[in-house]
């Protein structure tokens, strides 16, 4: 059976460490999506991650710590990957780095690579769960592989519930998509998912332009598989009006001016990307509930975090 509790309980807290250091699993809030948390250090533990998702071993998990120096035990961070690390942590950026000798993170959360993707998140709560275990703990997001990523506590007991031994609830999460990462396997820095951080200001903090990688691109961090964060739904993308039996996900009224009419969720009326972003799992996730088959998507802009959202809507749409 599982536990549901709030974050905001200081005993929660402490109860949810010990589970940690039992070997099992908590799910807990960050500012991006829910966490699905293991021991990182424990292959037993890393293992029910992947058994309680349904998650491809090959798939790697990101490790959260809860300081710089933490991880800096972790990976040979470069002087790049150091000054997105100070600008941006606490918050929503994953960096993938070469393991260091001394790294806890066990071979199971790095799918077997020698490197290791981290962050620090800056949700409260998640923070203060970080501390009081005090150790790296692998976590992706509390969800059925695949499936839409969970934005409160209900959304994860809807997928997991019975799987996992206890539910930190701190409620919606802010931001309503994940991290953004980096990887710094190469001389050359490179986005492997866009996120919550948007390509410009990553960009503004290192000086110079950073690529995108290839859709041949080896796994080496969460997020790159074809397929993800997909509702039941069949998506169409970059609709301006809707086919017969379609429900419509729209941006901006751009469909209802188009005169569409039915089901249509508009992710920001006033074509607000950051409310679209937080909006997106949230409305993906209210198809499913409808019972709606098929949806068409209105174009979302390709700049700032847009780019993310396009890259979440284009992988739920893949059949």
């Amino acid at each position: 059976m599982t536990e549901f509790r709030s974050a905001e309980d200081e005993a929660a807290i402490a109860l949810a460490a010990r589970i940690l250091r039992a070997g099992g699993l908590v799910a807990f809030p960050t500012e991006t999506v829910y966490g699905l948390g293991a021991a990182a250090d424990s292959p037993l533990a890393v293992a029910k991650i992947y058994a309680a998702k349904g998650r491809p071993s090959f798939n790697p998990l990101i490790a959260h710590v809860a300081s710089l120096d933490a991880a800096r035990r972790e990976a040979l961070l470069s002087d790049t990957a150091l000054r997105l690390a100070e600008k941006f942590w606490p918050g929503p950026l994953t960096l993938v780095a070469p393991v260091s000798p001394q790294g806890g993170v066990c071979d199971l959360a790095r799918a077997g690579l020698a490197s290791v993707a981290l962050r620090i998140p800056s949700h409260p709560r998640s923070l203060a769960l970080l501390r009081a275990f005090g150790g790296p703990v692998a976590a992706p997001s509390a969800n059925i592989s695949g499936h839409v990523s969970p934005v409160t506590a209900r959304h994860v007991e809807q997928e997991l519930g019975g799987r996992i031994d206890l539910i930190l609830d701190g409620g919606r999460s802010i931001a309503g998509l994940e991290s953004t990462i980096v990887s710094f396997l190469t001389d050359e820095p490179m986005i492997l998912r866009p996120g919550a951080i948007t390509r410009e200001a990553l960009q503004n903090v290192i000086g110079g332009r950073l690529r995108g990688a290839s859709g041949d691109s080896p796994i080496t961090s969460p997020g790159m598989t074809a397929s993800h964060y997909a509702p039941r739904a069949k998506l169409r993308l970059d609709a301006l009006s809707l086919e017969p039996g379609e429900a419509g996900i729209d941006f901006a009224g751009a469909m209802r001016r188009g005169n569409a009419r039915g089901v249509i969720l508009d992710l920001s009326p006033t074509g607000d990307l950051t409310e679209a972003a937080a909006n997106i799992y949230v409305f993906l996730r209210e198809l499913d509930e409808r019972g709606i088959d098929r949806a068409g998507v209105a174009p979302i802009p390709s700049e700032g975090l847009g780019e993310a959202i396009r890259d979440r809507l284009r992988r739920a749409a893949v059949r």
